[in-house]
């Protein structure tokens, strides 16, 4: 059915039901960023495929919000559908909840699914709305009902994360996140975010796609915990070990009637970014305390062994990129026909031949030229480029490994690229360089970090639109927090940059229409000197895999910025070279040459 269709009947459904509008955000009940199919409701009604966005539907009017990653690529898919891109982000486009009280009538009732919508947004929409006369219903799902084909919930498995791996217990989980919970006279704890559960239990699944997470909530006590997962997920062996460690299972519905039962006044402790309203609606008689889930920055701060198996699974990693690089650089030359599409399996292919590795962990881009240009492109077999000419190539990828996630991208030469395109990559990694080489105080905000790489390329009059760096996870979301390194982000007290923090350095660089550039390594947060003015910290670069030096424009890097370079390359030679041989090593030792 074509999206248009799909828009129709979800108005007639709307006018069935006596509402005159409908949000529908990207989200399940645990808010996750990547959604099992089941919860793609977004994606269902508008076709559009990115993985941000909210459409607002109304009697006649259809609008989809996205920011500047994907106006492109939306602009595209709603073709036809009737549906209008609002590009948010530009001063002229209001917030969804803006336009619904511009064209709304008084009275009027707007229905979201409430078991997918953030407590905060859930609050702002009702306080305006209500101040305008207009009613939210939080306890309708239209789409559902014209939804006929919904796919089920998943049912994968779940598994334990264990030794070596794991590095830290079970029990050593939940007693410092009870430890959180008594900072703040909490009694009870409820989790609904994936990977929180996950680190939380040292329990790993495929619920989602490419982070080895589960559907589950979990309602941690002072002295109990109950994990609320669909029957058979669970092993009898697994349920014994966790029975054990006195985490009770429960079905995964049963977290309303357990919520509901909480005594009046209970200290029921949740995090308001990371719970749905839907789901604490099932808790009318708790005292919420809100607050970060300790679990948060209990993950973000990797230890000692985690950092040192994160090393482990990056010298896999950048093993397998050198096997990839040299094939793909061998049928280049030889004149094979490559597309994007090719990229893409062949380095998955090479991934999965090393030690540890379970997925990739996220879908990989690569985008020649143009499509190098959309920061969140995603080749298609009905879209996609075919490698010739002259140009650039991004590749953006990442694996999950037993112990270690990782998240790269690199971009390469294809034929002979444009001086001008040489220009661009050599200030991007100029951009890259001056955040590596970064001196910090210890707890500076991670946002304020933002205007290191940017300077280089702002003194040039040049900037792009997303943040440089995210927080990852330790074999979990590619994309994790609290750290947020963004110009634009609000800094909040969680968000300070500590040791131990793995985050990804990515700045770059995009001319709609021609080529982009982003070059991506992870770092990791570590001691640096102590001085009569503070405690420092600094980062050491974690990724493993040549920055290629054909793209660099000469002599346009300073000795400083050289000087990274090659000291950069020469790690990168010693760690990889036991790891490759043949025309992997080949390719290693000539892309690690000194500049």
């Amino acid at each position: 059915m074509p999206a248009a269709d799909r828009v129709r009947a979800l108005r007639a459904q709307l006018r069935a039901e006596g509402l005159q509008a409908c949000l529908i955000p990207s989200a399940d009940p645990h808010l996750s960023e990547y959604l099992p199919e089941h919860w793609q409701a977004r994606v269902w009604a508008s076709g559009f495929t990115g993985s941000a966005g909210s459409l607002l539907v109304t009697d006649e009017f259809a609008g989809l919000w996205t920011d500047s990653r994907y106006w492109t690529q939306a602009e595209a898919q709603l073709r036809g559908s009737g549906i209008a891109l609002m590009r948010a982000g530009q001063a002229e486009v209001p917030e969804p909840l803006d336009w619904a009280l511009a064209h709304l009538p008084r009275g009027a009732r707007v229905a979201a699914d409430g078991r997918v919508l953030d407590l905060g947004t859930a609050r702002r929409w009702r306080t305006g709305l209500e101040a305008a006369g207009l009613e939210l219903e939080l306890a309708r799902d239209p789409v559902g009902a014209v939804w006929t084909d919904r796919p089920a919930l998943p049912a994968a498995p779940v598994y334990e994360h264990l030794p070596p791996h794991a590095c830290r217990s079970r029990a050593d989980n939940l007693a410092a996140v009870r430890a959180g919970m008594r900072d703040h006279a909490a009694q009870w704890l409820l989790l609904s975010t994936l990977d929180d559960i996950a680190w939380l239990l040292n329990l790993r699944g495929a619920d989602v796609p490419y982070n080895p997470v589960f559907l589950a909530h979990v309602l941690v006590g002072l002295d109990e915990a109950r994990l609320y997962v669909a029957t058979g997920k669970i092993g009898e062996g697994l349920a014994h070990v966790l029975h054990g460690d006195g985490v009770a299972l429960r079905g995964y519905d049963e977290i309303a009637c357990d919520l509901a039962a909480l005594p009046e006044g209970a200290p029921l402790m949740v995090d308001p970014a990371r719970v749905t309203a839907g789901t604490l609606a099932h808790a009318p008689r708790a005292r919420l305390i809100e607050a970060a889930n300790p679990s948060q920055m209990l993950k973000a701060l990797k230890t000692s062994a985690e950092a040192a198996n994160i090393r482990r699974a990056m010298e896999q990693d950048g093993a397998a990129l050198c096997e990839f690089f040299a094939g793909f650089e061998a049928a280049l030359a030889a004149g094979k026909r490559i597309t994007e599409l090719d990229v893409d399996e062949r380095i998955t292919a090479a991934r999965a031949r090393r030690r540890d590795f379970v997925s990739p962990s996220f879908a990989t881009i690569a985008g020649f030229n143009a499509n190098g240009a959309m920061p969140h492109y995603q080749a298609t077999p009905q879209s996609h480029a075919a490698l010739e000419g002259d140009g650039l190539l991004l590749i953006d990828s990442g694996g999950q490994y037993l112990g270690g996630t990782t998240d790269i991208t690199r971009v390469v030469p294809v034929g002979r690229p444009s001086r001008a395109q040489l220009a661009d990559f050599t200030a991007v990694l100029r951009a890259h360089i001056a955040l590596a080489l970064a001196r910090f105080p210890d707890g500076t905000p991670s946002p304020a970090l933002d205007t290191v790489a940017r300077m280089p390329l702002w003194r040039e009059g040049l900037d792009y639109g997303h943040g440089t760096g995210h927080g990852v996870g330790y074999f979990l979301n590619v994309h994790e927090g609290p750290q947020s390194i963004a110009v634009r982000a609000r800094p909040r007290p969680e968000q300070a940059m500590r040791v131990g923090m793995v985050t990804s350095n990515e700045p770059g660089l995009y001319r709609e229409g021609q080529w982009g550039i982003r070059i991506e390594n992870l770092v990791l947060a570590v001691e640096g000197e102590r001085t009569a003015f503070g405690h420092f910290l600094c980062f050491e670069t974690l990724t493993l895999c040549p920055i290629d030096t054909r793209c660099v424009l000469p002599g346009a890097l300073s000795a400083e910025e050289l000087g990274w370079l090659n000291d950069y390359h020469a790690l990168v030679r010693a760690r990889l070279l036991p790891w490759v041989e043949g025309p992997a090593r080949d390719w290693l030792l000539a892309r690690t040459e000194r500049l």
